[in-house]
């Protein structure tokens, strides 16, 4: 018996203006969110933080849902974004990695799904 799945995802290559942008973030975590058939708990939080380097510098995503979290970090400097997509209910994995790569421009894709 498993109690869920989480997909990482390691995006490169990422559009300088789909990482820079909070409501383009808000936006993805929106539609991610109704794509994979998950309830969102809340709005989307997205902060703009990590200024000491600048490759922290950049925006975090955490956007609670009934079943867990989606939670991003996106460096500006590098153009990459880091996903972690949780949830105790079954998704499409693959369906959460292309529109996840198609949103943000990327063109460099790591993933690894976890079953816990």
């Amino acid at each position: 018996m498993s109690f869920g799945m989480e997909l990482i995802l390691d995006l490169g290559g990422c559009a300088p203006e789909a990482i820079s942008d909070a409501e383009t973030i808000r936006g993805y975590a929106r539609e991610l969110v109704r794509l994979i058939e998950m309830n969102p708990y809340g709005e989307p939080i997205v902060e703009h933080f990590g200024h000491n380097d600048p490759a922290t510098s950049g925006y975090t995503l955490v956007q609670l849902i009934e079943t867990s979290s989606v939670v991003g970090h996106f460096s500006e400097k590098l153009g990459r974004a880091y996903l972690n997509i949780f949830s105790c209910r079954r998704f499409d994995a693959e369906l959460a990695l292309r529109f996840s790569a198609d949103w943000f421009g990327s063109d460099e894709i790591r993933q690894t799904l976890i079953v816990r």
